[in-house]
C-alpha cells in the first residue's frame, strides 16, 4: 500500500500522492545525522538528542518536501483528543500543546511525531483541508478521530464522505502487550473487539479501533489507507518506544500548495 522512496527516505500513500497540489511523507529513521540512539533522522527535540542534529533533520525533510522548517507547525504531544486549528501565532518555535492540527491555509506544513503511536493524515479534497492527529492508546480511547472529523465539519463546513484518511506505521497488535487494567478500561469504553488473548499474554489493536471511529465518524472506507507496518518489529526501520525506550520520532508531515 505504502510507496517507498530510496533516495526521499519516506513513505507516501498512493492516494494522497496523486492530489494536486498535495505534499506529504511519512519518514523512517534513515537519512539524517543524528547519532546513536537516535540514528538517524530523528525529529524530536524532547527525547535527548542533540539540537543541532534534531534542527539538522528538520531542514533535510524540509528540503527534500520543498518546503521552509520555519513555517512547519508541530506539536507539544500530550496524548490527548485536542485539536487545535493552526492560527499565526504558531510556528517552528512556537508549537501548541495538542494531538492534532487542523487548517485550510496553503504552504503550511503540519506534522505528527511518533514512535509507536499512530501518526494519521487527514485531506478533504473539496474544501481544500488538512488535518494531522497523534493517536496512540489514549487518543484512540478519547476518540481523537471524532474530534477531528467534528472540526472538519464544525469549522470549514467539511462533509466527512470528502474526507481521505492515512495511517502510517506504528505498533501492531502483533507486539502491543497490555495488562488487566488497560483490558478493562478499554473493555468499559466498549473496545473490547480490538482485545487479542493468546499465549496467556492480552494484546490490543489501536488501529482497529482507529478504523472504526473513523468510519463510525463518516469517513468512507474506500477512503481509509492504514500501513500493516509495525514500528516495533521493525525498530530499525522505525523509532519504537516499545523496542527502545531512549529512542527518537518519525513523522507525518502534510501541506497543501
Amino acid at each position: 500500500m505504502f510507496c517507498y522512496n530510496y533516495y526521499m527516505k519516506i513513505h507516501q500513500s498512493p492516494r494522497l500522492k496523486n492530489q494536486a497540489k498535495l505534499i506529504h511523507a511519512f519518514s523512517s529513521r534513515d537519512g539524517g545525522v543524528s547519532l546513536a540512539p537516535f540514528n538517524s533522522l530523528n525529529l524530536a527535540f524532547h527525547v535527548g538528542d542533540n539540537e543541532k542534529s534534531v534542527l539538522k533533520n528538520h531542514n533535510i525533510l524540509a528540503t527534500l518536501l520543498n518546503y521552509k522548517t520555519q513555517t512547519l507547525v508541530h506539536m507539544k504531544q500530550i496524548h490527548s483528543n485536542l485539536v487545535h486549528i493552526v492560527d499565526a501565532g504558531d510556528n517552528f518555535l512556537n508549537p501548541p500543546t495538542c494531538d492534532a492540527l487542523i487548517t485550510d491555509k496553503t504552504n503550511i506544513p503540519l506534522m505528527v511525531m511518533v514512535a509507536d503511536c499512530n501518526p494519521l493524515l487527514f485531506y478533504d479534497k473539496s474544501r481544500r483541508v488538512i488535518a494531522v492527529a497523534h493517536a496512540g492508546r489514549e487518543g484512540a480511547f478519547g476518540n481523537i478521530v471524532k474530534n477531528v472529523v467534528e472540526s472538519f465539519e464544525h469549522n470549514f463546513g467539511s462533509d466527512a464522505r470528502d474526507i481521505f484518511v492515512t495511517i502510517g506505521a506504528s505498533i501492531g497488535v502483533c507486539c502491543y502487550k497490555i495488562g488487566l487494567e488497560i483490558k478493562t478500561k478499554a473493555e468499559e469504553l466498549g473496545l473490547g473487539f480490538a482485545i487479542e488473548q493468546r499465549d496467556g499474554a492480552i494484546f490490543l489493536d489501536v488501529r482497529k479501533i482507529l478504523k472504526s471511529q473513523l468510519l463510525a465518524s463518516g469517513i468512507k472506507e474506500q477512503n481509509i489507507e492504514i500501513s500493516k507496518e509495525c514500528s516495533c518489529c521493525k525498530n530499525t526501520k522505525y523509532f519504537s518506544y516499545r523496542a527502545s525506550k531512549i529512542t527518537g520520532r518519525f513523522a507525518g508531515v502534510l501541506m497543501m500548495r
